[in-house]
């Protein structure tokens, strides 16, 4: 397989089929980490992309098709890859955005996305993403963001609101440990898949979990913090701008623990 291996409604990817996709936006998506065949909170992503679809086309792509557009992109490969299913339609533009019409449906299949493991440090922006309940492909400020955060000596990036409270960052949730229970902040924002595999995973191993709004004067209250995301189960935060965060090994890898005990779903 090339390193890249893109698929549009079960077909190789001709620059006709990719252009009006290039061209536009308008549309959204999902990443997972698949091992042979079977991918852990296939639920989830199943549940956004039927979400997605009818939020943004009014239509959604039956899950049987999803579920068969990406047995035809793995065609039965073992091994750990990336898959990126995305959602969009050449019916729908800027000049003529009222069709409703199920979106066709993009797979990109890469290597495998190797989890975080290096503690990150990380700027506060005050930033929201449009829509944010959306995993859309509108991802310039994100990008951005990103950009500045590493241009300042940074490796990522925070978002906060007018008020400084926190909400998520560019493609992960984050969470904060207090003592031996888990703060996820309360905000607009996208609800990652791999946190919800870590709130699964926390309730059978009885780990306690509150969501709640968490602004930045509050962090000398917490113990420390830590990134998710559907390719890292959870990595350390070791600063946020000035204030730097203790390690709590013990509690991150029992979140670990809590990731894993979501089984592996078929395709």
């Amino acid at each position: 397989m090339a390193d890249v291996l893109m698929q549009i409604d079960g077909r190789p990817a001709s620059a006709a089929d990719l252009g009006h996709f290039a061209l536009s936006n308008y549309g959204a998506f999902t990443s997972m980490q698949v091992e042979d065949g079977r991918v852990r909170g296939l639920d989830l992503h199943l549940a956004r992309l039927h979400a997605e679809a009818i939020d943004l086309f009014g239509v959604a792509v039956p899950e049987a098709l999803l579920r068969q557009r990406m047995r035809q992109t793995l065609d039965g490969r073992s091994g750990r890859f990336s898959l990126r299913v995305n959602l969009f339609s050449d019916a729908i533009s800027l000049r003529a955005p009222d069709a409703v019409v199920q979106p066709r449906v993009l797979n990109t299949l890469s290597p495998r996305a190797a989890p975080l493991t290096t503690p990150l440090r990380l700027q506060s922006q005050v930033y929201a993403r449009e829509v944010p309940h959306l995993k859309h492909a509108a991802t310039f400020g994100l990008t951005r963001a990103r950009r500045q955060a590493v241009l300042s000596g940074f490796d990522d990036a925070l978002f906060v609101d007018g008020d400084r409270r926190i909400s998520e960052g560019s493609i992960w949730n984050i969470g904060f440990i207090q003592g031996e229970a888990v703060v996820w902040p309360e905000a607009p924002m996208l609800a990652g898949t791999g946190q919800t595999l870590l709130q699964r995973g926390m309730a059978d191993l009885g780990l306690n979990s509150v969501t709640r709004p968490v602004h930045l004067s509050e962090l000398a209250a917490f113990d420390a913090a830590f990134i998710c995301n559907s390719a890292t189960p959870a990595c350390a935060v070791a600063a946020i701008d000035g204030h730097k965060f203790g390690s709590a090994e013990a509690l991150m890898s029992r979140l670990i623990d809590a990731w894993r005990t979501n089984p592996r779903q078929a395709i």
